[in-house]
């Protein structure tokens, strides 16, 4: 990443990318700021980098951190997600490595996943709404319908450049940073988890959360442990990531081309969340049992929350 950019940016910014370093670089975008927001829930994992292709700008954000220093469980999903909305995000991509739980899914293939089941431990901090403000959400389905029909549009323009795309599935996300044993592999399988990794959870339950349009795009990279092939290791991923790399770049800036269109508009500002976190808020804790700090971490995401 560049050095010495500008630190503000006063541009509209509605679509944000999540992933590693190695993809924060697409053709055709030029990286023109490098915003550092500090939210009630600390720094976000890196510089939110603001890149911009004949005027359409998005914010790339390093999950892991611009050196990847941050183990999963040390992500900090909160202010991501908090910082993202903040700058004025509405629709997130998420791109991660997984390993793959079906024989069908090879290494270097994509999947959209649409359900998710979380095996984190409770390690992670998950949820906006604690100390003095209460608010739920359904999550019955995690991840967003519509981004993902836009994806699986651009994967199928792809896949005469080699882009294979699995519509649909279910990812397990376990805690790491260590690998599954043999036994749960095979026990994820048994329950139709369709791929595994450490990066789907929280984030997409605080994305829900933050009223976001978020739909993770899956690259598998081995095949976990429960195959006769070799077991995962780092360096079996790191290879399969950079063999993938200019097929993952593809996609996400075929799918950033996309969203930019004025057909995806209402899409991209995610209408179809508005309200849905915060009407709920509102509803369960009442006005004199709220916490005045919670509710200030609140305003933080939804500034005019309280006067409604």
């Amino acid at each position: 990443m560049a050095v010495d950019l500008p630190s503000t940016f006063d541009k509209p910014v509605h679509i944000g990318f999540i992933g590693g370093t190695g993809l924060s670089q697409l053709d055709g975008f030029k990286t023109v700021a490098a915003l550092k927001p500090i939210t009630p829930w600390g720094a976000p994992s890196s510089p939110i980098f603001i890149l911009s292709h004949n005027g359409f700008n998005i914010a790339f954000l390093a999950r892991h951190g611009v050196h990847h220093q941050l183990a999963p469980h040390e992500v900090p999903n909160r202010a991501n997600m908090a910082a993202l909305r903040h700058i004025g995000v509405r629709c997130v991509v998420a791109f991660t490595a997984v390993g793959s739980l079906q024989e069908e899914i090879k290494p270097m293939d994509f999947v959209l996943p649409d359900q998710a089941i979380d095996r984190t431990k409770g390690i992670r901090p998950f949820t906006f709404f604690e100390k003095g403000v209460v608010g739920h959400v359904g999550f019955a389905d995690p991840f967003d319908g519509g981004l993902a029909q836009v994806i699986k549009t651009c994967a199928e323009s792809l896949e005469g450049d080699g882009v294979v795309l699995h519509d649909k599935g279910t990812v397990v996300c376990i805690e790491g940073p260590q690998f599954s044993t043999r036994a749960e592999s095979n026990m994820y399988r048994a329950w139709g988890g369709s791929v595994i990794n450490m990066s789907a959870l929280p984030e997409a339950k605080l994305a829900r959360e933050a009223e976001l349009a978020y739909q993770s795009i899956c690259m598998a990279t081995d095949y976990d442990c429960w195959h006769s092939s070799e077991d995962v290791n780092v360096e079996l991923v790191i290879k399969y990531m950079k063999a993938n790399s200019q097929n993952a770049k593809r996609l996400v800036g075929a799918v950033m081309e996309r969203l930019s269109q004025v057909e995806h508009s209402d899409l991209v500002a995610a209408k179809h969340w508005v309200g849905y976190a915060q009407g709920g808020i509102q509803f369960m804790t009442k006005s004199e049992g709220r916490d005045e700090e919670a509710m200030k971490r609140i305003e933080y995401l939804y500034p005019d929350i309280w006067k409604s």
